[in-house]
């Protein structure tokens, strides 16, 4: 049997019981090490598990999936994931795969960011279409997740934006050359996928004029969130125009665009803002 074991958020110990059982009493157990991170590294979960661990980076997950189901069929076999299984579509490819090669697949759910952003207080029932905010190029710099946000935002909903990671990234040079070389690891922090929006919206009011009034500003609250899950978890209620400045830290991060706010979210915001009287103001006029 193929598993997908969802690991979390937090560290080695987020692990369901089901699946930690599965780990350790499987063939082989691969650690998927492209699509997020733990704040803990693999011999630390190596430790905890009682086994070893096969990385199983962008090239084997993406283009090496006949190796991680070898004899699935037959031998128990896992592929642990960051947050819960289908939070990446990648893993959804790979259940769909072994279904095709008659392999019968069984998912371990956990906790992802996509439900643990309830930790900020914003309710998730309020949360529209989630966006990605890729690194810019300087000749690359798509702005479509934007559209999203003014979507969410015009039905007075939240968005929840996943900011880029950047993993065994190709160089451009490499890409020419048999042998691949690879970018430094990168995963975007709050202040820098704010700066992208900053410069989008600075854009479009300048292509708008005096015509309308803009879905979001400068102005506009959103909230900032980093290692959600982790003993250390950061959360910061402020404008985007404060949050440019705001440092969260080591990663992961991920930042939320508010929508209309219900007074309890309001309140539960409070203790997360830099000035509390700033965000009742902003949360006024949302």
């Amino acid at each position: 049997m193929f598993y997908i074991i969802g690991l979390g958020l937090g560290d080695a110990k987020d692990i369901t019981v089901k699946g930690l059982e599965i780990v350790r009493k499987a063939e082989r157990v691969y650690l998927e090490a492209y699509t997020s991170i733990l704040t803990v590294g693999k011999e630390i979960l190596e430790q905890y598990y009682g086994r070893s661990l096969i990385i199983a980076d962008r090239d084997v997950v993406e283009q090496g999936a006949d190796a991680i189901l070898q004899d699935a069929d037959t031998k128990d076999v896992a592929l642990l994931v960051v947050g819960d299984p289908f939070g990446a579509t990648t893993h959804t490819d790979l259940a769909l795969r072994a279904k095709e090669a008659g392999i019968t697949c069984k998912i371990i759910h956990n906790a992802s960011i996509m439900n643990a952003i309830g930790c900020c207080g914003l309710q998730l029932y309020n949360f529209g279409e989630t966006v990605s905010i890729p690194y810019w190029t300087d000749s690359w710099q798509p702005d479509s997740f934007y559209d999203k946000i003014i979507g969410n935002r015009k039905r007075g909903l939240h968005t929840l934006c996943l900011l880029d990671i950047r993993v065994k990234e190709p160089t451009l040079e490499s890409l020419t050359k048999k042998k691949k070389e690879y970018q430094p690891p990168r995963f975007m922090s709050v202040c820098e996928a704010v700066e992208q929006l900053l410069e989008i919206i600075n854009r479009k009011e300048a292509e708008a004029g005096d015509q309308g009034q803009m879905a979001f500003s400068a102005s506009s609250l959103c909230v900032g969130v980093a290692r959600v899950g982790a003993e250390d978890q950061q959360i910061v209620a402020c404008s985007l125009q404060e949050m440019k400045e705001v440092e969260l830290g080591p990663p992961l991060h991920s930042l939320v665009i508010a929508g209309c706010l219900h007074p309890l979210e309001v309140e539960f915001l409070t203790q997360f803002a830099r000035s509390k009287d700033a965000l009742l103001e902003i949360a006024q006029t949302s």
